[in-house]
C-alpha cells in the first residue's frame, strides 16, 4: 500500500503508533489472548476464566489487571465477585486477525479461506 492511499489519520506518523505498540505487548501472551476470545461479548468472573483459560484464579487476576491497565477490559464489582468483559470490539479484532495470520503460517490455504 502505498502511503498516499492511507486514510488521513492512518499515516505512518501517526501520533498513537507508540501506544499500539504497547497494546500488542499486552496482547502478546497466549493466556491474554485465550481471555480476549472468551470474553467475546460476554461479561465473565475471574473463576469462570480461569477454567475456560485453564488457568489458575490468580494468574488470570494477574493478567486481568494489566489488560485492566491497558484499558482493555472493565470490571464490576457484585459482592466479593469480579466481573470482567472488554472494554469494545477491538482487542477482539486484532486477536482474530492475529489468529487468522498465524494460520497462514501453518497453512497454504487457510480455513478462513476456503
Amino acid at each position: 500500500m502505498h502511503v498516499d492511499t492511507f486514510p488521513d489519520d492512518l499515516t505512518p506518523a501517526n501520533d498513537f503508533v507508540d501506544i499500539a505498540v504497547e497494546v500488542f505487548r499486552l496482547l502478546a501472551d497466549a493466556t491474554r489472548i485465550r481471555i480476549v476470545l472468551a470474553l467475546q461479548g460476554e461479561e465473565l468472573s475471574v473463576n469462570h476464566l480461569a477454567d475456560i483459560v485453564d488457568r489458575s484464579p490468580a494468574a488470570v487476576s494477574q493478567h486481568l489487571a494489566k489488560m485492566r491497565w491497558g484499558k482493555l477490559v472493565r470490571v464490576r464489582q457484585e459482592g466479593n465477585r469480579m466481573f470482567y468483559r472488554l472494554t469494545d470490539e477491538h482487542a477482539t479484532r486484532l486477536v482474530v486477525e492475529a489468529i487468522r495470520q498465524a494460520e497462514h503460517t501453518v497453512e497454504e490455504t487457510p480455513g478462513h479461506h476456503a
